[in-house]
Order: structure tokens, then sequence, then C-alpha cells
């Protein structure tokens, strides 16, 4: 092959930009599931999560009853405002309903946490450390929309605005951390007891 022939895969035809990014990520997501450094603070909020005495709220929590796990579902409600709002952000006058759903839109984190931190207490350590790391990247949107919304309330819109972006590009990361949990790790239903 000399310099100016494009790398190219067997299948796909030459490597673009994209694939290169999709490979750098997967490299990225592979050597987080390999670190052991956190293992002894996962092994711990695990075993204290699992310790609570949540009755048969934990089936329901863990989507037993449904036969897939609740988490996904219940993420939709926060994404599903803030995605609005940022729609809506580039709309004349609507900065009202903006607030209102970036609002809502918080107050959906916590049922969804709960869920998530639920099914996260009985990973194995691989899948364990990148959900970690998903809940950091969703702590870090959440931290970004109360910013949000606190200066949309001040009558900061811009800021809010700004604010909102930064939280969406958290949930793009925190999504596709989650998405490799469930899919690319195979993380599913939990079987019936």
């Amino acid at each position: 092959m000399n310099s100016r022939t494009p790398h190219t895969s067997p299948t796909d035809g030459p490597t673009t930009a994209l694939d290169t990014a999709s490979a750098c990520w997967l490299k990225t997501l592979d050597r987080l599931e390999r670190t052991t450094a956190a293992d002894p603070g996962i092994r711990a909020l695990q075993r204290g999560i699992r310790s609570l005495p949540l009755g048969g709220m934990r089936d329901l929590l863990r989507g037993r009853l449904l036969g897939h796990p609740v988490h996904p579902v219940l993420v939709q409600v926060p994404i599903g405002c803030w995605l609005s709002a940022s729609v809506l952000d580039f709309a004349p006058r609507t900065h009202h309903a903006a607030a209102t759903l970036t609002a809502v839109g918080l107050a959906g984190v916590a049922p969804s946490a709960v869920a998530g931190w639920v099914d996260w207490a009985d990973l194995p350590p691989e899948q364990a450390r990148v959900g970690l790391v998903h809940a950091a990247s969703n702590a870090a949107a959440v931290a970004c929309y109360i910013a949000s919304l606190a200066e949309r309330l001040r009558g900061r819109s811009a800021r809010g605005r700004l604010w909102a972006l930064s939280g969406m590009a958290a949930v793009a990361v925190s999504g596709a951390l989650g998405g490799h949990v469930a899919y690319r790790q195979a993380v599913g239903a939990h079987a019936a007891a």
C-alpha cells in the first residue's frame, strides 16, 4: 500500500473520521472495563445498595414485572424533557416553556437514578466500572441542568441555554455509556426469582 492509498476495511471501504472516532471510543471503553482502581469502592457501594431494605420495591425497580429493566424507560422523562427544552431554546418566545421542561426533567431524575443504582448494584466488575462512569456523567448533566434552571429563573436565558447545551453533551456521553453496558455488555432483564 503506498502512502496515497486510503486505509480500508475489508467490508466498509475507506476508513472515515467516524470509524476512527468509534474505534477510539471502543478502545477507551475497553480500558475502562479493565481498570481496577475503583473496584474496592465499587464493591462497597454495591454491597450498601444491595443491603437497603427495599423489599418488593427492589423487584419493581429492577423491572421483573415488566421482564426488562425499568431504568431505560424512566430515563426517557429527563432526556425527553431536556431535549425538548433544547429545541424550544431555538424558537422565539418559548423561554418559559423551556424552563418548565428543564424543571420537569430534573424531577424525573430521582426515580431514574434509583432504578439505575438498584440495577448497577448487581453488575459484575467490568459492567459496574462503566456504570459508575455513566452515573458520574449523569451527575454532571444534572448539575448543568440545575445551573440552567437557576439561570433561566433569574431571567438569564442565554446562560440557561449554554448550561443546557453542556448538560445535553453530558447526557449524550452518559447515554453512550449506558448503551454500552446494556447492549455491548449484554445487561438485560433480571431473571424472575
